[in-house]
This record gives C-alpha cells, structure tokens and sequence, in this order.
C-alpha cells in the first residue's frame, strides 16, 4: 500500500508555497495524502523568525515520540528555516527525526526520506545555497481559486532584527517568462486570484539588472486570460517606485491592497534596524498610493520593544500610525534571535514595557481598523468565497470570502448554492475590527471555473518551469489560458 503523508506548515507565505511543493513531490514519489496525525510521514515546515519557534518544534516532536514508538516505521522530516539554522541540533535533541533538511534542498525530501529507511539511520542534509527553484518543482496546490506565485527567493537586505536572509540566502529572481507561464497555467486550471511572493518583491529584477520588472511583471498579468485577482507581498519601502504604484492603479485585476513593513515609525530606531528609508519617506509613499488609489487598503508589519526603544520612539510610531491609518497593521513583540546583530545590542526593554506598549499599539490600531470598516456600511463589495476563513460559519449559517482589497468579509448565502471559488457581491451592514459582516440577501452570484474545481475536490497544478535568462513577454508555447470565469473584474 501506498504510504501517507502529512505537513505541519509555520511562518510565512513562502513556507506554505514550499509545503505545496513538499506535497508534489511526496505525491510524485507515490505518496498520498492524509487528513489526520496517523500519516506514515509527518514533515514539519518550520519558521526561525520568533523566538518561542524552537520550542514549539521541540514540543511537537516530543508529543509524536510515543506515536512514532508505537508504530515501527513511521518517519518524521524537519525542513524550513529552523533546520537550515539548527541542523544537527534537532537529531541530537530528538534522536527520533529521520530527516532534516533546509530552505535550500527541498527538492531532496523524498530521497532522503528513502535514504533514511534503506539505512535506518538519521539523514541530514543541509544545502548553502540554493540547488533547485522551488517553482520548478511539481506542487499539489491547496485551493482550487487562488495560488501563491514566487517571483524569488532570498533576501539582499541587513536588517539587524532578520534572520531570514542568512537562512534564505541572497534574492535569486527568477525569469519573467517563467512567471508568466506559471500564472497563465493557474488560470488556465481556473484560478482567479494569484498572489506573487517575494522576500522582498519590489527588488525584483535586480539581479538581471531591470529595475522596471517588478512593475513590468504587474501589468503582464494584466493580460493574462481568466485572472481576474493579482496581489503581491511584501515590497520594501526603499525599492518601492512610481512605476509600481501605476501599474497598480492602471492594471485591472490588480487588487487595491497594499501591504508594506513600516517595523518602528520611529527614524533613529529604523537607523539602529538598518531599514534604509524613515518615517517621513514612509508616508510620502502612502501618500503617493492614495493618490492613484484613493480606497487602497494598506497594511503592515510594526516591531515593538527593538533595543533601546525609547518612550519617546514608540510614540513617534504610535503619532505614524495615527498618520498612515492603516487598515490592519500585524504587530509584533520584539524577539531576540541568535545570530542577528540586534541579539547583541544593548538595552534589550524588560517583557513588563514591551507588554504595555504592544497593548496600546494595538487598542490605537483597533480602533482605526473598526473605523475604516464601519465607513463601509452599506457600500456593495465583491467578495471570491474561500474556505476556512471563518471559524464561526458553520454556528452562524454564513461563508466567507475576501473582498478585493484583502478584507475578510462574512456574508449569508441563504437558500444559493455557492461554492468556495464563486464570487458573489453582497451588502455590507456591520464593520468590526476585523471583518465585515452581510447578513443580507446575495446581490449578485456568479458560478466560476474554480467553483467547479472545487467541487470536484480536484487541486489546479500550475505546471513547473525552469530557470533561465530573463526575458520578458510569453513563452514559446503558451498554456491555452480558457476563459470560463465570467466577465473580468
């Protein structure tokens, strides 16, 4: 019989696109998927970035011991940013682990999982640099009307709280062709929303020498067939142009949502982050996007407690974001991580301070954010039905879906047989924090081609592509994008 696997995803988008290419290759090697912990392989995806992440693995590992001892030859596999960091570290704390692996070998789990069997011995392997594009390996995607698309991998920048590029490694962009026939691929299989990662995306282009591509790549989606939704994240204020900003505004089907790390509005606490760019620049750029997008949903990442973080500099980032009224801001309590320079400066603040000021960062937050949706009631928004997105839709008879801006929105299908992948347009009646809520009737309710996919429990593929020279325009044998998805938004 066929042995079963399942992951356990931590972090970043980037780690659940790498899960998705972990399940193409554990389903090209004759795996199949299992929906519980009893799998014959448990893979761990794990994330270095806070500092409580060690212990979660080490706790979860240890409660799989006695499953493991109790079931001769099940195996576990650690990957992600935690094994490029720890290495032998987690065999030698959880002898248990038949494989470790890194953000740079991906490509290698099931032949180390095989290895590992043939020798009955632990296998670790740890790649410095990347060996193969993870976008070039087979995936099995986990929505049926919405795919992550990586423009690169890696990081260039320094910032001193990051331990991201030391274990990604330095940004490897990929060719713009190969982009393209990716998206193009997804929409043919009838995804309508894509979303381009990046460490840092609007670098891209960079290492080809095309400063322009980012914005390029923008408006070639444009014209890709049936892709009705195109998102992108995360830019980096310093690589962030105009011509970003008008691809966005002048391309269709790219979503008026931004999402940009401010980290600290404070100028001497960027400084000592080595973020390249201060408060002011920040919300020149807003400004800049608000202009071109007047109704643009903006959010960010916020770091509270840096080093050395005075009251004086928190409250420069309070007075910014006051300033930038964000529509969502993920805000975050300082975490020392070895290997950083920020893990040795001076004035580490005390857990009690930090405490207090992430708790009036986020009360100041909320309270913009539930003002921004209340100014939405009654207004009509579009929303693609996804899955999972509300914890509470099956208690209050309600779906769930995004809007085009990102927000999350509840809504009641009523008697209508929607399926996640349709798109519906609905009238909002209540703004909370978080969401918005549609207890009305459904104006509007379009059937898709992801509608269908998903009903069939089929997964789009997206068919992988190869590294080569950067070129932009359509390959030589383009996928035959099929238009089934209704009118273009």
């Amino acid at each position: 019989m066929p042995r079963s696997y399942t992951i356990r995803t931590y972090g970043c988008q980037m780690n659940v696109h790498d899960s998705e290419r972990m399940a193409g290759l554990l389903e090209a090697a004759g795996y199949t998927r299992s929906e519980s912990d009893d799998a014959d392989v448990v893979v761990f995806n794990t994330c270095a970035v806070r500092e409580n992440a060690d212990n979660r693995l080490y706790g979860n590992l240890g409660h799989l011991r006695p499953v493991k001892d109790a079931r001769p030859g099940m195996q576990i596999a650690v990957g992600g940013c935690l094994a490029q960091k720890d290495r032998e570290t987690i065999v030698r704390r959880a002898p248990w682990v038949d494989v470790v692996f890194g953000t740079h070998n991906v490509h290698a789990l099931p032949v180390l999982l095989e290895r590992a069997r043939h020798n009955a011995a632990a296998q670790v392997e740890i790649a410095e640099s990347l060996e193969v594009f993870p976008s070039t390996l087979p995936a099995r995607r986990e929505s049926a009307y919405a795919g992550w698309v990586s423009v690169s991998v890696g990081c260039n920048n320094t910032c001193t709280f990051c331990i991201v590029p030391s274990l990604r490694g330095k940004e490897k962009d990929r060719r713009p062709g190969e982009v393209l026939a990716e998206v193009q691929a997804l929409a043919a299989d009838g995804v309508l929303e894509v979303t381009l990662l990046g460490q840092n995306v609007n670098s891209y282009g960079a290492e080809f020498g095309d400063r322009g591509a980012f914005a390029k790549l923008l408006r070639a989606c444009g014209d890709v067939e049936g892709l009705e939704r195109v998102r992108f994240t995360s830019p980096h204020p310093r690589d962030f142009t105009a011509d970003v900003i008008a691809a966005m505004a002048e391309t269709p089907n790219v979503c008026p949502q931004l999402h940009m790390p401010l980290q600290s509005g404070s100028d001497d606490v960027l400084r000592r982050m080595r973020r390249s760019y201060r408060s002011s620049r920040y919300l020149a750029i807003l400004d800049e996007v608000r202009a071109s997008l007047p109704h643009a949903a903006i959010s960010t990442d916020i770091i509270v407690g840096f080093p050395g973080e005075t009251e004086a500099d928190f409250q420069a980032t309070l007075d910014v974001v006051a300033q930038a009224r964000f529509a969502q801001a993920f805000t975050f309590q300082y975490s020392r991580r070895p290997g950083t320079p920020a893990a040795e400066l001076p004035d580490q603040l005390p857990k009690s301070v930090v405490q207090e000021r992430y708790e009036r960062l986020v009360a100041l937050q909320e309270e913009i954010s539930w003002e921004q949706n209340r100014a939405l009631e009654g207004s009509v928004v579009e929303v693609l039905v996804s899955t999972g997105e509300g914890r509470k839709d099956g208690a209050t008879r309600r779906m769930s879906g995004r809007a085009r801006d990102g927000r999350l929105v509840h809504f009641a299908p009523g008697e209508l047989a929607v399926r996640p992948g349709d798109v519906v347009e609905v009238e909002i009646g209540y703004g909370a924090p978080h969401h918005l809520v549609s207890d009305g009737p459904v104006r509007t309710h379009r059937r898709t081609r992801a509608g269908d996919v998903h009903e069939t429990g089929t997964r789009p593929g997206g068919a992988p592509t190869g590294l080569g020279l950067p070129a932009f325009g359509v390959p030589k044998a383009p996928v035959a994008a099929e238009h089934g998805c209704g009118a273009s938004v």
